[in-house]
């Protein structure tokens, strides 16, 4: 009796410490799979379709592991990318705080699951089948239940600590790590309207999800790896399963092409609409290069009493700030640097200028090309070396 008890709290499977470690492993990085594939890239984003099998294989996985809902899921994450670092955002960390979202990315979820307008306006699309109404999405927290009985016959007390573990990884990588970290800390390739930047450009542990810039700036694309040193694991996934038909790319963001000369201009400005947030990306560079010297000047004239300017370190803050959104005293601070260097408020004015080709969507293809071609010759007329470089290199995109 007592051999029997021993063995039923020891679980049907026997293994080495290092044993159990690779289990977990293996389980977890199936939970993250599950979501940045199945979640995150074909339901919310609609960047890829997957074959039926699949698809049901991971939401039985998420029930039993996570007791996520697809469609809450997906609802919040459309909000978040709508509402991107408002108030309205579900987990920004510039609302919440890095360490809020951190610590309490369970709760905002859940409290955001519960809004009924929040569901009804992101959470279209999403499997309403009968084992998602009747299974699925009606007894979330049973499918967790299951998954504990299941690790606790197979390992013993082993599996319940293994089944914790798996219960709180996607609460720690997804709504911690991502949703808070990768909003807050790492390299951009692009210059989107939000904080977003790329963990890490090795995307193993989260399946890709570290790469968190790159996504934001073209949401739809199925791959996450934009660059030559940077690796999506999750985008391999998707591609072993397309080539026995278990899965179908919808799309991927565009890879941009240089000519080696000057083309046509309708295509130059589409391509430059379209790789908008890599071209101010390359803009603030070129700023950085060329405003370091102008604020350096600026700052040892004010140090020597020459000109009365506030603190440079401000002034840099307001420069890279969107112009729409300046307070008055910012412009006070800015009106007065520029009042010191024509270098500053032209690289400013351009800018503003460059950004307006994909901000007004009601001017048609002709104003957008002869306000293309206007800031080519005010660039081309500037005699500031980097911006004449910068607008010979725009003329050649493809």
């Amino acid at each position: 009796m007592i051999d029997f008890i021993v063995s039923a709290t020891q679980g049907f499977i026997d293994l080495p410490w290092w044993g159990y470690l690779l289990v977990l492993a293996g389980t977890t990085h199936i939970t993250i799979a599950a979501v940045t594939i199945f979640l995150h890239r074909a339901q919310a984003h609609r960047a890829l379709d997957l074959h039926p099998i699949v698809s049901h294989f991971f939401r039985m996985w998420l029930w039993l592991t996570t007791g996520m809902v697809t469609k809450e899921w997906v609802a919040i994450h459309r909000k978040h990318h709508a509402k991107c670092e408002t108030p309205e955002d579900p987990h920004s960390p510039m609302v919440y705080g890095h360490w809020g979202v951190l610590r309490f990315g369970v709760s905002l979820y859940r409290k955001e699951a519960k809004n009924k307008e929040t569901m009804e306006r992101y959470g279209y699309g999403t499997p309403d089948d009968w084992m998602e109404r009747n299974v699925y999405g009606k007894y979330t927290w049973q499918g967790m239940g299951v998954s504990l009985v299941i690790f606790f016959a197979l390992f013993g007390f082993a599996g319940v600590s293994m089944w914790a573990i798996q219960l709180a990884w996607i609460p720690i990588t997804a709504a911690g790590i991502i949703n808070g970290t990768g909003h807050f800390w790492g390299y951009r390739n692009y210059s989107t309207e939000d904080t977003s930047t790329n963990i890490i450009p090795i995307g193993i542990i989260i399946g890709g999800e570290e790469l968190h810039n790159n996504h934001h700036a073209f949401g739809a694309s199925a791959k996450f790896a934009h660059r030559w040193f940077e690796f999506d694991l999750g985008w391999v996934y998707i591609r072993m399963m397309s080539a026995v038909g278990l899965a179908t790319v919808r799309k991927v963001a565009p890879a941009l092409k240089l000519r080696t000369s000057e083309g046509d201009v309708d295509e130059t400005l589409q391509a430059i609409i379209t790789h908008r947030y890599r071209v101010m990306q390359e803009y603030a560079r070129l700023v950085k290069r060329t405003a370091k010297a102008e604020f350096a000047a600026l700052k040892a004239r004010a140090e020597a009493g020459e000109i009365e300017l506030p603190n440079v370190r401000q002034l840099v803050k307001d420069f890279r700030a969107d112009a729409s959104t300046l307070a008055d005293a910012q412009r006070a601070r800015l009106n007065a640097a520029f009042a010191q260097s024509d270098a500053l408020k032209k690289l400013y004015q351009m800018r503003q200028e460059l950004t307006s080709l994909w901000g007004r969507s009601t001017e048609s293809k002709e104003q957008l090309v002869q306000r293309w071609r206007a800031w080519r010759a005010n660039a081309e007329s500037s005699n500031i070396a980097p911006l004449q470089a910068f607008s010979q290199r725009l003329a050649r995109f493809a």
